[in-house]
């Protein structure tokens, strides 16, 4: 009874009370293809040895990422993080700190939060940044939510260029809130005319570049027929190395931009914790979501930091707040920071240098696979491949021999005939020449 006080009667008293038939009424909003039917296929009751032995045999089915020539990307991309980030985020003052609600007692991880503003302001062009949010497809969502209340419109736009999982989560926060959302087809070819779907009803227009696809995006035009329109443009990365190269988002005109810092500091880590980036400019300060920590000076003169703006639902009234955010990646954004501050700025660029170097020798060597087409005329570190046949399962048989080639479209784009025969495939600094050679040949074998 420890565990489960509760008798027959007492939950017959909650069902009543909050007038429902059973438990099942709990989750009438998630949909029936998202839930199970019985229970995850796992064996019982097990002693701790069994248990162990059991995951680890589970585990050893997994082909580890640095174990094989690795070319899989699609918003999780795998770069090589300095032993140093690991070691400093283990400190136990980095490793067990909590919400900084003291600052008196909270400088060091206040002025972390700060330095890590200062570097995703800097690197995405825009004025102000916060502490982090929780990953790159919520931050987006808070970025429409954001755009909402700063147009008092209830639109969105959402480029065909956007990740499958961030549309998702847009259209899921949107449903909630029976906001609309005007959704373009998926644009493999980077040709999609987004300006047409921009009218007097839209609150923003949310843009990826690079994008799902890999193709570069000129916001310039996109920027100036949103806000003739008197919408936002919402701009969305999830390869945060390619701020390195990539002209920023906010010097393009840019409003919002969002997106996926895992790719510095943070390892891939099957698809989590990540940290997501969140910037705009200081004049829609006051609507941004999540926290803001600022640089000030106490009673003495000596230089401290606080948390300037900390609109939460934990702070304010939950109809003032603006973002149900209850935490920051903290941690993820520490590991962010440090290895950004090892980089530097020629540091990072030379990283995106490299990047962009392995992604065009890739593109090159696949292009002269027989049946095998580029379909990017622009891109960063990923592209995408038309293949002669169904992509995943030619990605099954790249597996088999040892190559991880890609994500096909279809993984993430189920239902779509479109992208059926579409590989997305990345390239970074980890990826060798041998890594290369064993992609092209492995391809070349299992299309012939």
């Amino acid at each position: 009874m420890r565990y489960l006080p509760l008798s027959d009667g007492d939950r017959e008293l909650m069902r009543q009370r909050i007038g429902i038939d059973k438990v099942d009424d709990l989750f009438h909003d998630i949909p029936e293809a998202a839930r199970l039917d019985d229970l995850v296929e796992l064996p019982r009751m097990k002693g701790e040895l069994e248990v162990e032995r059991l995951l680890s045999r589970m585990a050893a089915t997994n082909v580890a990422a640095g174990s094989v020539p690795f070319f899989c990307g699609a918003g999780a991309h795998k770069h090589h993080v300095p032993a140093t980030v690991d070691h400093l985020i283990q400190r136990s003052e980095f490793l067990t700190a909590y919400t900084p609600y003291q600052p008196e007692v909270s400088q060091g991880t206040l002025q972390v939060l700060f330095e890590f503003q200062t570097q995703v302001a800097r690197l995405t062009g825009m004025e102000v940044a916060n502490a982090s949010m929780y990953d790159g497809s919520t931050a987006t969502a808070e970025a429409v939510l954001m755009a909402h209340r700063l147009t008092r419109r209830r639109k969105a736009v959402l480029s065909g260029g956007l990740h499958p999982h961030y549309r998702a989560v847009v259209e899921n926060i949107s449903d909630m809130a029976e906001d609309r959302i005007v959704a373009l087809p998926a644009d493999p070819t980077g040709t999609e005319d987004i300006l047409a779907a921009i009218d007097g009803e839209t609150s923003c227009v949310v843009v990826q570049s690079p994008s799902f696809f890999g193709h570069l995006v000129d916001l310039r035009p996109i920027a100036e027929k949103a806000h003739a329109n008197g919408a936002l443009l919402v701009a969305v990365f999830t390869e945060a190395v390619s701020l390195g190269l990539v002209e920023p988002a906010g010097a393009q005109g840019a409003d919002i931009v969002v997106g996926e810092g895992q790719s510095i500091g943070n390892a891939l880590n099957f698809g989590g914790p990540y940290v997501g980036l969140f910037a705009t400019r200081s004049k829609f300060v006051r609507q941004m979501p999540g926290r803001l920590c600022g640089e000030t000076v106490d009673a003495e003169g000596t230089r401290g930091f606080v948390l300037t703006l900390s609109t939460r639902e934990q702070h304010i009234r939950r109809d003032k707040a603006t973002s149900n955010i209850c935490t920051n990646s903290g941690l993820c954004a520490l590991a962010f920071s440090i290895h950004m501050t090892l980089l530097g700025e020629a540091g990072l660029t030379r990283l995106a240098r490299l990047n962009h170097e392995a992604a065009l020798k890739l593109a090159e060597a696949l292009g002269k696979v027989p049946g095998v087409e580029v379909l990017n005329g622009s891109f960063f570190n990923e592209f995408t491949i038309r293949l002669p046949g169904d992509a995943a399962a030619i990605v099954d048989k790249l597996a088999e021999k040892g190559v991880l080639g890609g994500v096909p479209a279809s993984r993430l784009l189920p239902g779509d005939p479109a992208v059926a025969n579409l590989l997305v495939v990345a390239a970074s600094e980890v990826n060798t020449d041998d890594d290369r050679a064993a992609f092209v040949a492995a391809l070349g074998e299992v299309l012939a």
